[in-house]
Order: C-alpha cells, then sequence, then structure tokens
C-alpha cells in the first residue's frame, strides 16, 4: 500500500477535524458543517464534503453507508476494527472480529483472491435503546 500524501494542513481541514473529535458517533457532512459553523468557523459545505473525503483518504477517519445511503463519518483508532452502531442513538462502539478476519481469508482463498481488504459495519439497538 502506498503512503498517503502529504495534504497542507488548512485552517477549514483542522475545524474538521476538530468537530470530528468532539463526536462520539458517526455524523454526517451536514452535521459536520453544522457543528463548525456553531463554533464561529467560516466554512462551504463542499469544503467539509472534500475535507472528510480527504480524511477518509488519507486514512484519518473512517466512513460508513448508513441504512438511507447517507455517507457518515467518524474519526478512529488507527488500527484495523470493524463498528457496532446503534440505529436509535447511533452509539458507536469499535470492535476486534478476529472470525470476521479469518472467514474473509478463508472465503478469499477458497476463490483465488489475494490482497483482500474488507469492512464490516453491524447495526442494531444498544441495550440503553432498548430498554
Amino acid at each position: 500500500m502506498a503512503d498517503a500524501p502529504v495534504r497542507r494542513q488548512t485552517k477549514q481541514r483542522a475545524a474538521v477535524a476538530e468537530a470530528l473529535e468532539s463526536q462520539g458517533e458517526f455524523r454526517s457532512a451536514q452535521e459536520i458543517y453544522d457543528i463548525v459553523r456553531q463554533r464561529g468557523d467560516s466554512i462551504g459545505l463542499t469544503t467539509v464534503y472534500r475535507s472528510l473525503q480527504s480524511m477518509a483518504d488519507d486514512g484519518q477517519v473512517d466512513v460508513i453507508v448508513r441504512g438511507d445511503g447517507e455517507s457518515v463519518y467518524r474519526q478512529c483508532s488507527p488500527s484495523h476494527h470493524h463498528h457496532l452502531v446503534c440505529r436509535s442513538c447511533r452509539s458507536t462502539v469499535e470492535i476486534d472480529a478476529p472470525d470476521v478476519e479469518r472467514w474473509a481469508t478463508d472465503v478469499a482463498a477458497q476463490h483465488g483472491f489475494r490482497d483482500v481488504t474488507h469492512t464490516v459495519e453491524v447495526f442494531g439497538v444498544c441495550s440503553r435503546c432498548a430498554d
């Protein structure tokens, strides 16, 4: 895998990063935009989208696609992991899933694939919301 390009840290990208740092759950670009604007930073929605995409490309944020098709973003740990996401409150738990890793490797090998990557997100309702 090639090293990520070195990108210039702009004021807008820093504002997006700060907004993500303050959130524990996945947030849409619109929600991040609203947070940045509420903090008094001048930024356009297109700039938020571009910043989030470049941060995702650089491995600084995780991106998942919700059931409604919208991409949402979260600053996560740099190691490979998966997520449990509550459909109600959007609380998110990072999980290691060695069984998933073995399964992905085995299925790929059975079909002659190598250098395999994968993404697994599990959506449900957390215990707080289920009560």
